[in-house]
């Protein structure tokens, strides 16, 4: 994702981009094809709400840039209430023929186990950095590499989904078509079913840990369920299986206990995402334990979950506020790797990348945006914001950004969010000066 738009902006500047990929050459544990951009995950962009919601504010940011990655998944939007949902396949394969269609870009495929030594290099490998090159970025930089585990959730044929267990509904009926209200799918469970789902899940087998994997952290914002459960009974019902917001259309009088939340995954409709479940389980506990659910009895499985160890490097130690090495400035670093965590949030640090190196080629500097600003604000906390010896992944949230004014505090959460994303806009126009 990030380098796939750090390529596009340098690309519209005019400038020639070599950009180099080694799938399908060498593949990974999470991508299925060599397609750039590819997702897991239909729903990866989240809220497009751009006045009380910072990712919103990421995406306007982005679309203001004339940004690839937003323009085609606006082209490949799929009806998901007031998020931002594409049809993933459709998606990749259009940023593919975007970049691989472009004059000012050529391509070069295989695995980089090494720092090249070219005048101006962006790195954007994501999370799942090759141990060789990951070995190579930190014996350049001087400095320990952190890691943590995420996970991915199990997608679901819609056709083996038992209907008349389960019902189409949004969460507090957000969104205003018939395609909207259709884009997720809700299993209710009762107490005592809810109670025999967790004590199979705690009982599940598990993916076991390499030695070097073990003291590996999980991401708060990806935690397998199972890890979840673990942290109390009620854990899941207050997190992903929570029951506010919906109503059972085949018993409107009864209060499910806890609901598990299946997002539509494709245009077509014919394959959905269970919402939150990331999983450790090995494969055959996955189908026995998701087949718990009321409605999913029946459920066939188009991929089942899976856990993967990502590489981030201690950005507010390694990196300037141009994102170079400290102790290599012809490089840039991009991406999730820099420690932004999230789709959205990696390609605007490959945008902000791919235009900072635009101003290095021409003998010129480009200042990043203000911490007004949702790239701003991502910028500034992984180049010295966050404290360097506690350093985690982060999403973009309001509470990077400096407070809007001394009223803050008599502000409703509603107006508090809409004078942050006003400020923003404003602040970012301003940076991004005339297109």
């Amino acid at each position: 994702m990030a380098g796939s738009e750090a390529a596009w902006q340098v690309a519209e500047a005019g400038l020639p981009v070599v950009l180099h990929e080694m799938r399908p050459d060498t593949g990974t544990f999470a991508h299925q094809t060599g397609d750039f951009a590819e997702l897991v995950c239909s729903n990866s962009f989240r809220s497009d709400d751009d006045e009380s919601n910072a990712v919103g504010l990421l995406h306007w940011e982005m679309r203001q840039a004339g940004g690839l990655i937003m323009e085609m998944a606006d082209k490949h939007a799929l009806p998901a209430g007031s998020a931002l949902a594409v049809d993933r396949h459709a998606f990749s394969g259009a940023v593919t023929e975007r970049l691989r269609n472009h004059k000012n870009i050529s391509f070069e495929s295989g695995e980089i186990t090494a720092l090249p030594d070219w005048e101006n290099t962006i790195i954007a490998t994501g999370p799942l950095t090759t141990t060789a090159l990951a070995e190579a970025i930190r014996s350049a930089a001087g400095e320990d590499g952190l890691a943590f585990f995420d996970a991915i959730a199990p997608i679901v044929y819609a056709e083996s989904v038992n209907m008349d267990k389960a019902w189409f509904q949004s969460r507090y009926d957000k969104g205003e078509t018939e395609a909207d209200r259709k884009a997720y799918l809700n299993c209710p469970m009762d107490e005592t079913q809810y109670n025999g789902f967790i004590d199979a899940l705690l009982a599940a087998e598990k993916t076991e840990f390499k030695d070097w994997e073990r003291d590996t952290p999980y991401f708060d914002g990806c935690l397998p369920i199972e890890v979840m459960a673990a942290r109390g009974r009620e854990t899941l019902r207050f997190g992903p299986m929570k029951p506010v917001g919906l109503t059972n259309s085949h018993a409107p009088d009864i209060k499910a206990h806890a609901v598990v939340q299946l997002r539509r995954d494709n245009a077509l409709g014919t394959l959905f995402n269970i919402v939150g479940f990331q999983t450790k389980m090995k494969y055959g506990a996955q189908t026995e334990v998701l087949r718990m659910i009321p409605g999913l009895e029946n459920a066939e499985f188009a991929r089942l979950g899976g856990i993967h160890r990502n590489t981030f490097i201690n950005s507010p130690r390694l990196l300037n506020n141009q994102m170079q090495l400290k102790t290599n400035v012809n490089i840039r670093m991009a991406g999730q790797i820099t420690g932004v965590e999230g789709y959205v949030e990696s390609t605007a640090m490959g945008l902000l990348a791919g235009r900072m190196a635009i101003a290095q080629a021409r003998g010129e500097a480009l200042a990043p945006p203000p911490n007004t600003t949702a790239m701003g604000a991502l910028i500034t906390h992984i180049t010295g914001g966050a404290v360097a010896k506690t350093f985690q992944p982060m999403n973009v949230n309001f509470g990077l950004f400096p407070e809007v004014d001394a009223k803050k505090g008599r502000r409703n959460r509603k107006t508090r969010y809409k004078a942050y994303t006003d400020r923003g806009k404003a602040d970012f126009l301003a940076w991004l000066g005339p297109n």
